[in-house]
This record gives structure tokens, sequence and C-alpha cells, in this order.
């Protein structure tokens, strides 16, 4: 009588190969949320600036002078890093007549701050940056 079954061999060739793949979604999966979380950057980068725009326009053209007065006199509130690690690793420069503030990616080559107007004085392009349009 002939035994029906896989082998040892078989199951371990099966088990190796569902293995691999659960390797290679969670790589992916990892690199989709730095996108996605990079993408929020961006957003909330241009949502500050549209706010100071806006605080531009209602206070006698003029900008926060520091950005600790922006962030406590804008209307919505300074965003949260989406990591949830806290405030934005970001680099900041606010006066009455100029602002420059810039968001660091986590993926690599994601920012601007290569070809920003008001680019952050580093060596990589991990920065995003919206300084004023005034």
């Amino acid at each position: 009588m002939k035994q029906k079954g896989f082998t040892l061999l078989e199951l371990l060739v099966v088990i190796g190969i569902i293995g691999i793949l659960v390797a290679l979604a969670t790589v992916s999966y990892s690199a989709t949320q730095r996108s996605g979380r990079d993408s929020r950057r961006k957003q909330d980068m241009i949502a500050m600036q549209n706010s100071l725009e806006q605080y531009y326009s209602e206070n006698s053209y003029k900008y926060p002078v520091t950005c600790s007065d922006a962030e406590t006199q804008m209307k919505s509130a300074w965003p949260q890093d989406p990591d949830n690690t806290g405030l934005y690793v970001y680099s900041e420069v606010c006066a009455e007549t100029t602002y420059c503030i810039c968001a660091l990616m986590e993926k690599e080559g994601s920012g601007n701050s290569s070809d920003a107007s008001c680019a952050f004085s580093n060596d990589t392009k991990n920065y995003y940056c919206v300084g004023n349009l005034q």
C-alpha cells in the first residue's frame, strides 16, 4: 500500500518560498509607508506655507518675527511628524520679511533642497523646503 503525502524536502522548499515572498512583501510595504509619510510631510509643509502667506496678508504684509511666533499665531497647529516621533526634524528661518522651513524626508533624494529658493544648507537632497512667496 502506497502512502499519500509530502516529503520533508517538498515541505521545506514550500516553506522557503513562502518565507522569501513574505520578506519581499515586508520590504515593499515599509518602502510604501516611507513614501506615504514623505507625501504627508510635503502636504504639511505646503499647508504651513499657505498659513504663513495668509498671516502675511492679514498682518500688514509682515511675516512672524520668529518661527515660534509663527507656530503660536497661525490658525492651524504646527503639524506633528507622521512618523509619530514628535515635531518634524526641520530647519527653520523666520523673519518679518522672509521665512524658510525644511522638513527631513525619509526616502533618499525625495526632497527639493537643491532647487528651492530657500535651500537648506546641507549636502543631501533629503530636505523638502518651502519659503516665502512674496
